[in-house]
């Protein structure tokens, strides 16, 4: 898998640029701010249909511009795919796969995946649990389609049901649509916590060894996936996933009625993560929590490869130059195999290393 060539027209900071790229390694360097994490979110966006730094894809068009396109040549499962996005102000965006209007951003995932990795997943670990929820739910959106369509209505019906909660008290009557609200959040949930505790399982298994390796032997990483207290079997049916959630919800009704908050459901979910024993989160040094992160994000890549056969194209978003020389080796001797796209401020040592295409960014433009 990988992206042969890319064009953008009006897109963040870039005016026109179509850029041609290595099937194996692309370094692209440059100063600060001159676009080049920009690229990146591009290619990742080609992948998903959602941008790894914003919600809002109003965000993505230029200052003084009203459309933005992305358009992207990849190759996959062995064919050739032309992947096409176009954004306008105030108007719904057109995706078309081959000139095929795409059905749903699940169905861009059909043909390219990514794992992108930027510094701040560098403190995955000691953010708060909904950082490690959306590194769960974007991979899995590229994984499995059923998750990522279970995900966006779980989103609407949350928002929906907080939005009740929160006017109930001036109008009443809308307590009557909570059982129906209710009931579907169940369903939706129940699908999200089956894929969730699946991952975890996967992810648990490929990030202990990466950790391992990259610990040296010296430490053991172990992953823990957290969810709502009456669910015994995450992995189970999602019938019986969708029986504990409705449990769990009735007993928290009158507390949601007072808080005026959702306070159940898997959008409380985490991924715990422990080193040698201890509480990653609370206990372990930053190199740790680091090794840590980049275990997760190898591991990642590791799962993708594994369900479809060939490896993710890699997006690292100057990710290097916050590691030290040792965990810098490690990082680029396990992310051979695939297309990987390396940015970073300084001239084209990393290319000269890894036999890569040079990019040189500036304001925008390649140079």
């Amino acid at each position: 898998m990988r992206i042969d060539g890319l064009l953008l027209e009006g897109f963040r900071n870039y005016e026109r640029q179509q850029l041609i790229f290595n099937e194996d390694c692309n370094v692209i360097y440059g100063e600060n701010a001159q676009g080049k994490t920009n690229l990146l979110e591009a290619i990742g966006y080609l992948s998903c249909g959602k941008s790894p730094r914003t919600h809002a894809d109003r965000e993505l068009i230029g200052f003084d511009k009203e459309t933005a396109v992305i358009e992207g040549r990849i190759y996959s499962r062995d064919r050739d795919f032309t992947t096409r996005i176009e954004l306008q102000r105030g108007k719904k965006r057109k995706m078309t796969i081959n000139g095929v209007t795409a059905k749903n951003a699940a169905s861009l995932s059909d043909v390219l995946h990514t794992v992108f990795f930027a510094p701040e997943d560098l403190f995955l670990i000691r953010e708060g649990a909904a950082a490690r929820r959306r590194f769960m739910d974007n991979s899995l959106c590229q994984l499995r389609p059923r998750y990522a369509a279970a995900l966006a209505e779980y989103t609407k019906l949350y928002e929906h049901k907080t939005r009740i909660l929160r006017d109930s008290e001036e109008f009443p009557a809308l307590l009557d649509t909570l059982p129906e609200f209710n009931e579907r959040l169940c369903q939706t949930g129940a699908v999200l916590i089956h894929y969730r505790a699946q991952f975890c399982e996967r992810l648990a298994e490929y990030a202990a060894q990466a950790h391992g390796e990259c610990s040296g032997g010296r430490e053991e990483l172990r992953l823990y996936y957290k969810t709502v207290k009456t669910v015994e079997n995450p992995e189970g049916d999602t019938a019986a996933i969708c029986e504990a959630l409705r449990q769990h919800q009735a007993a928290h009704y009158h507390a949601e009625l007072a808080s005026r908050l959702c306070l159940s459901g898997p959008h409380k979910d985490d991924l715990e993560v422990e080193v040698n024993g201890q509480s990653a989160r609370q206990f372990c040094s930053q190199g740790q929590v680091r090794t840590a992160a980049l275990a997760l994000k190898l591991a990642e890549r590791e799962i993708h490869k594994n369900t479809f056969g060939e490896y993710p194209v890699m997006l690292l978003d100057d990710v290097l130059s916050e590691l030290d020389p040792r965990r810098q080796e490690y990082v680029l001797n396990r992310i051979a195999g695939g297309q990987v796209f390396i940015t970073c401020c300084e001239s084209d040592r990393l290319a000269t290393l890894l036999k890569g295409k040079v990019f040189h960014i500036h304001g925008g433009e390649v140079v």
